[in-house]
């Protein structure tokens, strides 16, 4: 996320989606897959943390309005659709964390 300014034109490859593999498009993200990457191991932080930091970083309100603007006009509709995708899947996966599961 830090090396994402706004003198990169971002596309869909380098965008940094919270997945093991990188996903070809918007139906390669699911929660299954996301969760896999947030309980991966990540030293000092739980799962749960995970998941609320990338929701912060994904949020639609910051990424439209920070990092939307930097992708190229041809992939934009595209990276909207799969950033959706990432929060619905990180919310699922909240819940289910929450849960207990």
């Amino acid at each position: 996320w830090q090396t994402l300014t706004p003198s990169n034109c971002l596309d869909w490859t380098t965008l940094p989606w919270p997945l093991l593999r990188a996903p070809a498009g918007p139906d390669d993200i699911t929660a299954g897959g996301v969760e896999a990457y947030v309980r991966s191991p990540d030293e000092g932080r739980t799962a749960r943390d995970r998941v609320r930091e990338l929701l912060r970083k994904w949020h639609p309100d910051r990424f439209e309005t920070k990092l939307l603007p930097l992708v190229a006009e041809e992939e934009r509709e595209r990276v909207k659709e799969g950033a959706g995708a990432v929060v619905r899947a990180l919310n699922e996966c909240l819940t289910r964390l929450n849960s207990g599961d």
